[in-house]
């Protein structure tokens, strides 16, 4: 079942729907009953009637964030922002053509963290940043800041920044410029 896509869960109305289900468990409410008043299957009114017994109303509260914690803190975001700003000259490469090898070299220097060059789009999305063509001929396409929100590209192994093309974009470049 789950959610829609890039729909979040709100895991405050999940413990508070966990909780009230056990205070109508606790005054005898049967667990079908139970399941039709909150929406939810019965085999997971089952579930939270174990955990209450076993575990009372704690092992009901919510468990935290979902999925694996970001290995990215805040500060490491700050100087990758700023690694992009100074442009790839300042890693030692000879152009001002950014691809997504380095920026996975810029994330490794910067905060020493092993990035597949594939992945880094979705810090580069994080950070701001959206997918765009710079012009009808194919001849390059950049990462700006503040400019739509188009998706991703489906070959993240090659994200460019053609210098040239980039100040055809209407927003902030990955390149100085």
């Amino acid at each position: 079942m789950g959610n829609a896509a890039g729909l979040r869960r709100d895991f405050n109305a999940l413990e508070q729907r966990r909780l009230r289900a056990a205070r109508w468990l606790e005054s005898g409410v049967s667990q079908s009953e139970v399941a039709r008043r909150t929406g939810v299957h019965r085999q997971s009114v089952s579930r939270w009637a174990q955990q209450l017994a076993t575990e009372g109303r704690v092992g009901l509260k919510k468990a935290g964030r979902a999925g694996r914690k970001p290995r990215l803190s805040v500060d490491d975001l700050k100087r990758i922002e700023d690694g992009l700003k100074r442009g790839p000259e300042s890693l030692g490469y000879d152009t001002a053509l950014w691809t997504s090898v380095r920026v996975a070299h810029l994330i490794e220097q910067e905060c020493s963290i092993e990035y597949h060059p594939g992945h880094v789009w979705r810090i580069l999305r994080q950070l701001g940043w959206s997918w765009s063509a710079t012009d009808g001929s194919g001849a390059g396409t950049c990462w700006c800041q503040g400019f739509g929100t188009s998706e991703a590209p489906s070959t993240a192994s090659h994200i460019q920044l053609l210098p040239a093309a980039a100040r055809e974009c209407r927003g902030r470049h990955l390149s100085r410029g």
